[in-house]
Parts: structure tokens; sequence; C-alpha cells
């Protein structure tokens, strides 16, 4: 048995030690124009690692299974399919790292399936580099994937050296037993964890510099991930490109132009709360005032806007499209999309390049979920705060992480000591199922969960009311999406009906404003506030300017989609091809979803 460990344990750690070589020839042939020291090489090393340990376990099946077999028998043919899976993966694999280090120069982004396409046209995609380029990467290509076979092989001789352990019941035991206890791991292993979140190529992003973050994602994984999701990003052909765009000229305009002023200062401290699934069916808009009374009561002392809307259904998208103003998808979530949703623009990037502001983000959860953290450091939020940083304790207070009372004193710290101006965005998780909170004020679980959120939003805007820091911040209170709840199911009007409010020492004077809005328009409506243009949020709109003079919301779910206007409600259902729920012109909507789509999948 001491061989076969041997042998496994050799070709995982040469598997493992593969990518990380890997990584340093990459950051060392792609170094032209991207500045880094030593030290920056060891932490994208440690960075990456977990990435890499995990897309080990993938090449880890194959010999594992094969060590199961040798136990019964080790005849040729068992090496020769051996022999053949290691040349195989060590073409692979110097595919990919000889294509990745090639293609990044010109794409400055990771390896990924997009460059199948270029295979439909060879001419075309090798008409910008010369022969002698193309045989140094044949000759780069040949050299890695023998060195890389040569160590499988070496690894493949502590298994020659076995026999059969005699064919009987404690021979089937063992089998059973090895088999039992490490294909859990392995799996387990290659999930990334027993967490929520499961391995993507977020986890291993951690510096503004995305050629550290690009270095330390794992080309393999990184192609085997977007091979997975290709055809995820839906294409929509409603009418032609030019009715498409006429449309989206009506509805969407990037300048500002005589907009009325919501606050006191132009640079003020900026609080950005989303606080999870809190829909209107729980506040003053369904007439309920016993669930979100401090919400309430926010909503008459700050800017009120009573017809918001939501643009999605979970929070990796309803987070982006907040922060970018850019559409959500009826079965694509842009954030797991690294190479799409870094192209996007994203407030905090714009508050910290044009003012000077510094930017932080709180989450009690597992930041590297659905990609969560590539997406806040792509979009210019440097100092990240999530369930990592706090004790063991704390971690396990709530389902999904750290419950909203801690972290919410967390954002307090912050508000009163980060140095101004700045940005925090903070995401609650405790009104998320199981609705696993401290308290009992209602009998129904979701009742209380959304009870037991208002209660720390109203406990946090007291304190912090009482402080200097008051005077010059502004607190966006926003839900990333709304839930169903009884009869609030996608065809209800208040399904995804959200209160966006905005109160702080910062703000004039109480408002109302019911214009129908989604909550892809606060940059634009943020940022022009501001004095900052929103030129490149072009699905974004300044909701107060007079440019904005085609109300309209839309929504996406798996199902289908929905937009408001005038006439209220409309829902489309993919599946039937159908309007299902009232009578509006649904080619807007249509065209809001075409024209989006064609933009993402440009990028």
């Amino acid at each position: 048995m001491k061989c076969r460990v041997s042998y496994l344990i050799k070709t995982y750690l040469w598997t493992v030690l593969v990518f990380v070589l890997a990584k340093l020839a990459f950051m060392l042939f792609c170094r032209e124009g991207h500045e880094f020291v030593f030290i920056d090489m060891w932490q994208v090393v440690q960075h990456g690692l977990s990435l890499d340990l995990s897309t080990a376990l993938y090449f880890f099946i194959v010999p594992f299974l094969a060590t199961i077999v040798s136990m019964w028998y080790t005849g040729q043919w068992l090496f020769r399919i051996l022999k053949g899976y290691y040349a195989l993966i060590a073409i692979a694999f110097a595919l990919a790292f000889v294509a990745d280090t090639s293609l990044y120069p010109f794409w400055a982004f990771k390896l990924d399936a997009s460059c199948l396409q270029y295979l439909e046209t060879p001419n075309e995609a090798t008409a910008s580099v010369s022969i002698v380029y193309l045989i140094w990467r044949f000759v780069a290509l040949v050299v890695t994937a023998v060195v890389i076979y040569k160590g499988y092989a070496n690894a493949l001789c502590s298994l020659k050296g076995t026999s059969p352990l005699k064919s009987s019941l404690k021979t089937a035991v063992i089998s059973l037993v090895t088999f039992l206890v490490m294909a859990p791991l392995i799996v387990i292993g290659i999930r990334g964890g027993l967490d929520e979140s499961t391995t993507n190529i977020g986890q291993v992003y951690y510096s503004q510099n995305q050629f550290l973050n690009h270095s330390a994602v794992n080309p393999v994984f990184s192609f085997l991930a977007s091979l997975e999701k290709t055809g995820e990003v839906e294409s929509y052909n409603y009418m032609s490109d030019e009715d498409c765009q006429q449309i989206i000229n009506k509805l969407y305009n990037t300048e500002s132009v005589n907009s009325d002023t919501l606050l006191n200062t132009p640079t003020p401290n900026i609080i950005v709360i989303l606080m999870e699934s809190l829909g209107g069916e729980f506040t003053e808009l369904s007439g309920r005032q016993d669930i979100t009374p401090n919400l309430n009561k926010l909503a008459t002392e700050g800017v009120y806007f009573t017809n918001c809307y939501a643009n999605s259904w979970r929070t990796d998208r309803g987070t982006l499209c907040t922060y970018s103003g850019y559409p959500s998808f009826p079965n694509t979530s842009v954030m797991k999309l690294p190479a799409k949703s870094r192209t996007l623009p994203c407030i905090a990037r714009s508050l910290r390049d044009e003012k000077q502001y510094n930017t932080h983000y709180l989450y009690g959860g597992d930041i590297n979920f659905t990609n969560m953290r590539s997406y806040l450091i792509s979009g210019g939020f440097d100092q990240l705060t999530w369930k990592a940083d706090y004790t063991t304790a704390e971690q396990k207070s709530a389902e999904w992480g750290v419950r909203d009372d801690i972290t919410f004193g967390t954002l307090y710290d912050m508000a009163t000591t980060l140095p101004s101006p700045y940005l925090i965005g903070y995401s609650s998780l405790s009104s998320h199922e199981p609705w696993d909170v401290p308290i009992k004020h209602f009998d129904d679980e979701i009742l209380n969960a959304f009870y037991y959120l208002d209660q720390c939003i109203g406990d946090f805007v007291t304190k912090l009311r009482r402080t200097e820091a008051w005077k010059n911040t502004l607190i966006v209170l926003l839900p990333d999406h709304g839930i169903n709840y009884k009869a609030y199911d996608e065809q209800h009007p208040l399904r995804n009906r959200i209160p966006m409010i905005w109160v702080g020492g910062a703000v004039k004077a109480p408002r109302r404003i019911d214009t129908i809005c989604n909550q892809t328009d606060l940059p634009a409506t943020l940022l022009a506030q501001l004095g900052l243009s929103h030129s490149d949020y072009t699905f974004s709109r300044d909701v107060l300017s007079s440019t904005y003079t085609h109300p309209v919301a839309m929504h996406t779910f798996t199902e289908g989609y929905s937009m408001v206007d005038s006439t209220g409600l409309t829902v489309f259902d993919l599946y039937s091809q159908r309007v299902t729920t009232g009578k509006g012109d649904i080619t807007i909507a249509q065209a809001i979803l075409q024209a989006a789509t064609k933009d993402l999948n440009q990028r």
C-alpha cells in the first residue's frame, strides 16, 4: 500500500507544482507593461493555491481509480491507459499554459472558451503574428508537454513496483474503505469546501492590480469554467438592430440636465446598504406599518423613491445592477463571468478615481460566493471585510455567516473611523432562508427576519445620528431584490417594487419621488448629484434629470421578464412566449433585453 500511496501523493503534488510553475512563467513572460516585485510573485502563488489544489483534484480522479484497480490487477493494459491519460493531460496543460501566456498580451484577460471561436478561422487568428512567433510557441508547447509528462511518468514508477493484493475478503474491504473515504474528500476538494460558495475564479482575486489577480488564476480552471458557461449569455432578437436602437435612444440618456439637487454637499461620505430580500410587500408600500417601522419612519425623513423596482431576483445580480447600473438577464449572472463583469463601470471606481474616495465593502458571508470578490475588487473597492475577518463564533452566528447585528456594529465602526470621503458598500444577510435571527417578534419566521433587519437598521441610524460623522453622510438604503411571499409572485405589482431611501445629514430636505425607476438608475442619479459624469453607465438614468422622459422599469427572472410603465405591470413568459399579465407595450422590454444582451456579448 505504501507504493500506491506514494504514487498518488507524487501525482497530485506534481500537478499542483505544474500549476504553480505555470503562474510564475506567466508573470515572467507577460511582465511587459506590468510592474511587480518578488513578493508579488509569492502572493500570486499563495492566493492562487486554493484554486490550483481544487483544479488538480479533477485530474486526480483517474489515477485514484487506477490505484483501486491495481489492488486487484496490475497488468500492462492498466499502465498503458495511465500513460495515455498522462500524455493527454500533459498536452492539454501545455496548450492551456502556452495559449494563456501568448494570448494575454492581446486580450488582457485569462484564457477562456472564447478562444475556440478562432479555430474556425485560423488564418485570421494567426494573421497578426509572425512565423517565428508561431514556431517558438510550438517549441514551447512541445517542451512543456514533455516536461509535464516526464513528471507523471516518474510518479508512475511507484505504482509499477506494486503487485495485486491477494484476492480475498480483506482485499475487497480495503478497496471499498479506501474508495468510501477518499471519494467524498475529492468531491469536497473539487467543490472548494462545505460553505455555500463553490470553487470559482473570484476566490483568488486579492489586489487592485488586475495583472496580479489574473496571474493567480489557474488557466485550466478558467478555460473549463468558461466552457461550462458557454451559451449562458442569451441572445434575444425581437426586432431589427435599427428599431431596437431607436427605442433605446428614447429610453436612455447619459447626460444630466437641470437635475434637482437633493444633497447639501458635493462630497458626502456614502454608505450603500443592500437590504437582503426586503421587497415592498414587507414595507409601508403594501400598507404594512408593523414589519419595518424604522424604515418607514426614515422614508419620511429622507428622499424616498417610492416607485423603484429591482432588476433581478438574486443577490449577485442585484448587487451588480446597483453598483454598475447594468441590466439583469433571465439566465445569466454577469457577476459569475469575470471576463465580462470587469469591463463594467462601478460606483466605487468612479468615486475613487474622480474624487479620491476611500472604498470599502462589508459582507458577513462568503465573499467568494458567485465571484463577488472579483467583481468588487475589479469595480474599485480597495478594502473588503467579510466572514473570514470575524471570530469563529461570529462566523457561525447565522447559517449564511455573521448575523446582521454584528456586521452593523462593524459598519458603525467604519462610518465613524474611516478617513473622509469614503464609500462603504454593505450587504446584509440575515433576512434570507433559513431566516435564523436572534429575536422573535412575529410567529411568521419570514416577517420576523425582516423585523430583525429593520431593528438593526434603526439601531445603526440612531447611533450614527449622534456622531459628528452624521452631518456629512449619505446613507442609501435599498434591497438587492424582492422575494416570492404568499400572493406576491412575479405576476404581482409589488413583487419587485423596492423602497429606495436616501437619509443622513447630507440630505438637504425630506422629499418623496414617485417617478418609476430601476435600481440600475442609482449610479447615474447619485453621480449626477455629486457633479460627476455618468456617461459610462449606458443603461443607467438620472431620474432627476429633465432628460428622463420615458419612465420605465425592467425586471428579469428565470422564466421571463416584466416591465412597469404608466400602464402598470406587464409580464412576459419565455416558455410560452406570451404576455401573461398586463397590457403594456412589451416591445420596450424586449428592446432593452436585446440591446443589453448584445452589449454583453460584445464585452
